[in-house]
């Protein structure tokens, strides 16, 4: 699912924000040594934090259907991670990077949720929304100070691109056969059965 998430980040970027572009996109640690290697000017897209989204937790279960349209097994509902990317640009001038985020955040702010053109493997599958944020506050938990620090740079601007992806437990349980209709009473002298139908309730004597 992860991998999916970064393809479709990819995609968005060159395709939709910096459409036209040749620049490359990296998904490596922004550290000093990646820096220093670096011989192009780049859209590097860090993945540094992966959490559920709790709000988004659903309870029950979900039923699945077989060809008769009758319930053939059960599944707990997909869960959402929250894949939080550190997104920044590198050029040789200052100028430059910043006219980048400029284009990258207007890009990022045109959607709600990553666009369902762009998602493959087991997003496209679930068919459910991918809801998506940039450039909101970060937790309290968390400072983007703390993620320079321990990636050993200095402190650059950036953006913060939040997308929620739902993800299947795989979790399955068969079902049960289904329910007979009506309603049988033992009375001990007689066994009587109630059959529910369209036009209303019926009563009929079965055995003794």
């Amino acid at each position: 699912m992860i991998h999916e998430v970064d393809e479709a980040l990819r995609r968005l970027v060159r395709d939709e924000a910096l459409r036209g572009s040749d620049l490359d996109v990296a998904f490596d640690a922004p550290t000093k040594d990646w820096a220093a290697r670096r011989n192009a000017p780049t859209v590097n897209i860090y993945l540094y934090d992966i959490r559920e989204d709790m709000r988004r937790r659903q309870r029950g279960l979900l039923n699945e259907y077989d060809a008769q349209g009758k319930v053939a097994s059960r599944q707990l509902p997909p869960r959402h991670m929250k894949l939080s990317y550190l997104v920044t640009a590198w050029t040789q001038r200052p100028e430059d990077e910043h006219r980048l985020l400029s284009d990258l955040l207007i890009g990022f702010l045109r959607y709600d949720a990553v666009p369902p053109r762009l998602l493959t493997g087991s997003l496209e599958e679930l068919a459910l929304p991918v809801p998506m944020t940039v450039a909101l506050p970060p937790p309290e938990d968390r400072a983007f100070a703390d993620v320079w620090s321990a990636l050993g740079g200095e402190l650059k601007p950036s953006l913060d691109v939040v997308v929620s992806a739902p993800v299947s437990s795989g979790r399955k349980f068969a079902a049960g056969p289904p329910a007979r209709e009506g309603v049988e009473l033992h009375t001990g002298e007689e066994r009587v059965r109630h059959n529910v139908s369209a036009d209303g309730v019926g009563m009929r004597k079965v055995a003794r």
